[in-house]
């Protein structure tokens, strides 16, 4: 049949991990649809206890909304008020993230010891990935790159041709968001691909929040009804969108309505900035802006339980 990436991370039928959903033998679009409702009842079945505090929050949205730019502000914002917090880049494409964060290199990447992708050495993985738990304190310093009370993790990224797909590299990031244990003063920002396909895979199972950075514009919407409700099928229910590049108030209304008639509710909007725009587009670390005043009404939001 072919190639087929198992959501559940089994690497063959019967293996631990499967639930004998049918999905790698499934044929027909019946059959696909069958097991697919298998696998989605089982993940709300076995969903952790989700908090209404967000610790762990995953960024989403259609490609170009944003969303670097609103994990660098809301990463400010977050260490400014004292908590330590862990930026994980799963995107295997945008290169740029640390950059914005103000970070001058990236670290080693993940991908290189944790199951499912090829290493630099035949080595077993290090002691601690064989944990049940992680907490920030376990990560080598090597993994990762600290300012202040902040500290920036990367999966890997594809970097040469017929590397492969980065299938092996959501398997890397589910299993470690799955072990990670935060304290209570610690949070997780996770900048994920642009798209569902994370969702496909099961990488936000573990979170307690998604977070959708939405656009003015139709595709940008859409893809938010989208990512709900795969949101919800893996068992996640805390769903909430950030609007992002909004030109004037009427135009934020529509975008506040339309989002819920969706039932997905709304934490706040961040008007279109010229110097944050400037700053992506060159690559620099975001600074003081009217933007980072708009961040910081969201995450008094998001802190409150909202």
């Amino acid at each position: 049949m072919g190639l087929f990436h198992c959501p559940m991370g089994s690497i063959y039928r019967d293996d631990d991990p499967c639930i004998d959903c049918g999905l790698c033998e499934a044929i027909t679009k019946e059959d696909k649809i069958k097991a697919t409702e298998i696998i989605r009842e089982y993940l709300r079945s076995h969903t952790k206890t989700i908090n209404s505090v967000s610790k762990k929050m995953t960024i989403c949205g259609k490609g170009g909304v944003g969303k670097s730019t609103f994990i660098t502000l809301i990463s400010n914002v977050l260490s400014e008020l004292g908590y330590s917090v862990l930026v994980l880049d799963t995107d295997e494409s945008n290169p740029g993230l640390y950059r914005m964060l103000g970070l001058d290199k990236e670290p080693k990447p993940l991908k290189n010891v944790l199951r499912g992708r090829s290493t630099d050495d035949s080595s077993p993985p290090p002691e601690w990935l064989l944990n049940n738990e992680i907490t920030t304190s376990d990560i080598p310093e090597e993994f990762f790159v600290e300012k202040s009370n902040l500290k920036f993790l990367s999966i890997g990224k594809i970097i040469d041709p017929f590397e492969g797909c980065a299938c092996s590299m959501a398997d890397v990031a589910r299993n470690f968001l799955d072990k990670l244990v935060l304290q209570e003063n610690e949070r997780l920002i996770v900048d994920m691909e642009a798209g569902v396909e994370s969702f496909g895979r099961g990488v936000e199972r573990s979170v307690d929040t998604v977070l959708i950075i939405v656009e003015p514009s139709f595709e940008s919407i859409a893809l938010a009804e989208k990512i709900s409700y795969m949101a919800d099928g893996i068992g996640v229910n805390k769903v909430r969108a950030v609007l992002n590049k909004i030109p004037s108030k009427d135009i934020e209304v529509k975008i506040q309505d339309k989002l819920s008639g969706l039932n997905i509710k709304s934490l706040g909007s961040i008007y279109f900035n010229l110097q944050v725009n400037e700053a992506s587009f060159e690559g620099h670390a975001l600074g003081e802006s009217e933007a980072k005043d708009n961040v910081k009404d969201i995450v008094r939001s998001l802190l409150n339980g909202e």
